[in-house]
């Protein structure tokens, strides 16, 4: 390569480098200014997140509180239901002492029925029925 070249190569590289080096910061008084202006939105914000915050709890308040007077209204409504229907119900057709002697009469009746199907058609002289 010729020397000529080299530098002018040499010299393409490094323009970047200068010109980036050359640039002066941003002055203190506005980027004080940008930061005051990003603090005052920010505090806005906050605000409105915090009012947000109080409407929406107050709303699940107010929500929760008519769910839970319907529910208490409901359990209330359900309670009447179940004494009427508790004091519609019919009395018992028969007694224990009834029921107790059906199921005696029935087992001692069970048990004839089946001694005569037993003893089949096998006769003996000592019958008790004539």
């Amino acid at each position: 390569m010729r020397p000529t070249k080299l530098i002018l190569l040499l010299a393409t590289c490094l323009l970047p480098t200068f010109l980036y080096a050359e640039q002066a910061p941003d002055e203190p008084a506005t980027a004080q200014a940008s930061i005051d202006a990003l603090e005052q939105r920010l505090a806005l914000s906050e605000d409105q997140r915090a009012q947000l915050t109080e409407q929406l709890q107050g709303q699940s308040t107010e929500r929760e509180s008519a769910q839970l007077q319907r529910l208490r209204q409901d359990n209330q409504r359900l309670k009447l239901q179940l004494k009427t229907a508790q004091a519609q119900t019919p009395p018992p057709l028969i007694s224990e002492r009834q029921q107790w002697f059906a199921v005696g009469a029935g087992s001692g009746l069970l048990g004839v029925i089946i001694g005569a199907i037993l003893r089949g058609s096998r006769r003996s002289r000592r019958e008790w029925t004539n």
